[in-house]
């Protein structure tokens, strides 16, 4: 019929925003999983950065090497710092991440209260 044509009737609205939830939920679901994935690899990638960095401390104490590994500590604690920013940063992706995903959560359960107390009539 012509409302069908309109397209932007308050059911196309609902139709529309109903769509955009059922996309998001997954979206976001995922994209935690990937942060969180990735926060691990960090994590290990710092465990190995600190361990070598103590075996080059030793190395470099140890008089009968003739090799000043100072500057590759340096190198290797810059590398560390960078890996803890970046940590940091994908730490509050993944808690706004968490928000998001709270607001799509809330927002559909309202929808279906909305939805199942009658107060939509598009269907």
């Amino acid at each position: 019929g012509p409302e069908m044509a309109a397209g932007s009737g308050p059911a196309a609205r609902e139709l529309f925003a109903e769509g955009l939830l059922q996309f998001l939920r997954p979206a976001v679901r995922q994209l935690d999983r990937h942060v969180h994935s990735v926060r691990e690899s960090q994590v290990e990638l710092r465990e190995h950065i600190d361990s070598l960095a103590t075996e080059l401390c030793r190395i470099n104490e140890d008089q009968k090497v003739a090799l000043d590994l100072d500057p590759y500590v340096k190198k290797l604690l810059n590398a560390r710092r960078r890996v803890v920013l970046v940590n940091n940063i994908l730490q509050n992706a993944q808690e706004r991440l968490r928000r998001l995903n709270h607001s799509v959560a809330k927002e559909t359960v309202r929808r279906r209260a909305m939805l199942e107390a009658g107060g939509y009539q598009g269907k």
